[in-house]
């Protein structure tokens, strides 16, 4: 049976302060909930400090990070490597967000590429996946769902998908306060969970699929509710500790 995943995506926030506060909320927040995976996804640069605070609380909350490179080590200024992340902890690496994809020009193949890197490295990807606001008028978002997920199924085969996380994450509704209906959300992810499926029934079974774009306490327990939906991915939500919390709280609830 698949376990939900409620993963904060904190992107470009923070600060040593706003870290120790807000990992010191949800361990209160969260203290007693079952039967769900919490992680969060700092910027790189408070990865240590994160790790050492959720030491400090023997946490069950799972540390993850917001990218990563595709080389171990070498003349790549800037760049972090899977053993770096490893060694601070962080396990769960969101890859091919909307926001890389668009301000760093990474492409599906380069998508693709650090998710195998990542699983070569004993890493969980994060896969993104999601269509622009253009493309959802167009009625193109399975197509474009599906094109992003073939860029790993027909280079590292459709096993590859076991043990990794997909977030799908429609473009239009990311920090625009906009949110799919949970009845096209929970559209959206069975034609993913079909997609997956025609390749292999056991790994589309068992693949754990986010939704992500403007989830609040609000609304999560309409997108928890249905079949397909295996948690989220949270941006803005995720930088409140009783917001994200009462997230987590509500995936608990709606699976178990």
């Amino acid at each position: 049976m698949r376990r939900p995943l409620v993963m904060g995506n904190w992107k470009l926030n923070g600060n040593k302060t706003m870290v120790a506060e807000l990992i010191k909320g949800l361990e209160a927040e969260l203290n007693g909930v079952e039967g769900v995976d919490v992680a969060i996804a700092p910027p790189v640069m408070y990865l240590d400090l994160a790790e050492q605070l959720l030491g400090k609380a023997e946490s069950k909350i799972i540390l993850g990070a917001q990218n990563v490179d595709v080389n171990l080590s070498g003349a790549f200024t800037g760049d972090i490597s899977p053993d770096m992340l490893k060694d601070f902890g962080a396990t769960h690496i969101i890859i091919g967000h909307s926001e890389r994809r668009e301000y760093h020009e990474e492409s599906d193949e380069f998508v693709a590429k650090k998710f195998a890197f990542l699983k070569e490295n004993g890493l969980v990807p994060v896969l993104c996946i999601g269509e622009s606001d253009a493309q959802n008028e167009a009625g193109e978002t399975v197509a474009v769902c599906a094109r992003q997920l073939d860029a790993v199924i027909n280079t590292q085969g459709v096993e590859a998908l076991n043990g990794a996380v997909i977030a799908y994450e429609p473009i239009w509704a990311i920090g625009t306060g906009k949110a799919a209906t949970a009845d096209d959300a929970q559209r959206i992810h069975a034609a993913i969970r079909a997609h997956i499926a025609e390749k292999s029934e056991e790994v589309a079974k068992n693949v754990v699929i986010q939704y992500g774009g403007s989830v609040k306490p609000e609304n999560a327990e309409a997108y928890f509710a249905q079949p397909d939906i295996d948690g989220a991915l949270v941006g803005g939500a995720a930088l409140i500790a009783d917001s994200f919390a009462a997230i987590a709280k509500a995936a608990a609830k709606a699976k178990n």
